[in-house]
């Protein structure tokens, strides 16, 4: 009888902790911590997952389309220990990439090709706000592995 109401708590809290919000996960290639003057920063990781990025966020208030497929945990973690103003973030690969930024306030950044020939994706704005920022980068395919380098700029 005990061993059913453990098994029973058990299976409570896995199916709970497996309903999180995605945005209250920890990052699959860790934490970049930002301070005004950094530079250049660059991390690596990889495409995954079959969670639409529209499902996190359907389009940014630009209108840019949040686009792609990635895990439903986010790539990397962005924190900001002050405002800026301005950021970039830039995805190198051999694909094409998509890119959701999630920040304080439930912000949302999305990006895709830097240009025609260009289909790396990339995300440049003003009035970046200290506090932490989710970032997922995607592709065009659901479950596709594609090795990236993300490089964040003021």
């Amino acid at each position: 009888m005990v061993w059913r109401s453990m098994l029973s708590l058990c299976s409570g809290v896995a199916i709970g902790l497996g309903m999180l919000p995605v945005w209250a996960q920890s990052a699959n290639f860790g934490t970049i911590e930002l301070a005004p003057g950094f530079g250049s920063e660059r991390v690596q990781g990889f495409t995954q997952g079959s969670v639409s990025l529209a499902s996190i966020a359907n389009r940014d208030p630009a209108g840019n389309l949040c686009v792609g497929f990635a895990d439903s945990t986010p790539d990397h973690v962005l924190v900001l220990q002050r405002d800026l103003p301005r950021l970039s973030l830039q995805v190198s690969s051999e694909s094409d990439t998509t890119l959701l930024v999630r920040g304080p306030g439930n912000s949302i950044r999305c990006g895709d090709d830097i240009s025609r020939t260009n289909l790396n994706a990339a995300v440049q704005d003003a009035d970046w706000s200290a506090g932490e920022y989710r970032i997922w980068v995607g592709s065009f395919e659901a479950d596709t592995r594609i090795e990236y380098t993300l490089t964040v700029q003021e």
